[in-house]
């Protein structure tokens, strides 16, 4: 069997060098961590993460709880987080709530004693969740509270990136299609829009929401975008936006020509449907990866009692597809 030793030796490097370069890879300069790793992939060593556990009093696993594993943003976040939890050595629990607050907190307090931390992604309880972990440590994706360490995306800046793409284009009076009433990507995102819309005077937005971050709350939220006489609108989310599209179709109004739709996520649908989705694209295997990173570095640390939180803004960028379009003059109307 493939022991430490046998890696130190090959990689020219000491046994404590290995843990590092293998537990904590961000301890360790990167030639040395590159010859450790191909050192351990060439021998065939696996870390033997229940022996380090109990010398470290720790589980040797992380837990990552996300509302909707069938919504591929989350599916995406989760194959990050998995990849580099597998990078560590480490085991990582992953945990669908359905979109359940009740369920988020019987998940987490599940979790809890399994784990030495967790990653609460969007999480729709995040006051009972965290209460749930007690003095585990715990980074948050796409949500925010003050004291923790949290990785969200730029939603302030995707927001703007579409509008002025939609006011590039012609477009005046821009829809919004909301997501969940408990999500805190959709108040970020409505809060990006009114301040972009505040500073491209010109364009007007109309909020409507909340809906079910899935196709269907976007086919029941189409004919409400109709109503307003948006040439515009942007989805709480790419799945979302093919409802939309849908719908529309269903209706005889065609996308783009009659109403230009833009996305959030770059999910791999938003190249499936037609036309594929304009869309905000952010790195969300980098989310999960960065998220595990973070807990990480938090698991054996004392707690931090009053200490500043750690917000990690991930960097959006509009991606201009088919679905985006200049406005037809009278804009859309029912055939």
């Amino acid at each position: 069997m493939v022991t430490v030793h046998d890696v130190a030796r090959a990689a020219g490097v000491s046994i404590s060098t290995v843990s590092r370069a293998l537990a904590s890879p961000e301890r360790v300069a990167a030639p040395t961590r590159e010859r450790v790793t191909a050192a351990a992939r060439e021998l065939g060593y696996r870390p033997n993460r229940a022996a380090s556990g109990l010398r470290a009093g720790r589980t040797g696993a992380l837990g990552l709880v996300v509302p909707d594993l069938a919504n591929p943003y989350f599916a995406a976040v989760a194959k990050g987080a998995q990849a580099r939890a597998r990078e560590r050595g480490l085991g990582l629990f992953v945990v669908d709530t359905e979109e359940d607050p009740r369920l988020e907190v019987e998940s987490v307090s599940g979790l809890a004693p399994q784990t030495d931390g967790l990653v609460l992604c969007s999480p729709r309880a995040v006051d009972r969740s965290v209460e749930a972990l007690g003095r585990r440590p715990v980074v948050l994706v796409n949500h925010h509270v003050a004291g923790l360490t949290s990785v969200v995306v730029d939603h302030a800046t995707g927001m703007l990136r579409a509008l002025e793409h939609l006011r590039a284009l012609g477009h005046r009076r821009v829809a919004y299609v909301g997501g969940p009433e408990r999500s805190w990507s959709d108040a970020r995102r409505r809060e990006g829009l009114a301040a972009a819309a505040e500073r491209l005077d010109d364009v007007e937005v109309v909020e409507l929401g909340a809906f079910r971050p899935q196709v269907s709350g976007g086919r029941a939220a189409a004919d409400l975008v109709v109503a307003t006489g948006a040439t515009a609108v942007v989805a709480f989310n790419d799945l979302v936006a093919v409802g939309l599209v849908e719908r529309l179709r269903a209706r005889g109004l065609d996308v783009p020509a009659d109403l230009s739709v833009v996305g959030c996520d770059d999910a791999y649908v938003a190249e499936l449907v037609t036309p594929p989705l304009t869309t905000l694209r952010s790195d969300l295997a980098d989310v999960g990866r960065v998220a595990v990173d973070r807990l990480s570095a938090l698991v054996g640390a004392p707690p931090a009692a009053g200490g500043p939180e750690t917000e990690e803004a991930r960097a959006v960028e509009l991606v201009v597809r088919s679905s985006t379009a200049p406005p037809r003059s009278t804009g859309p109307s029912s055939p």
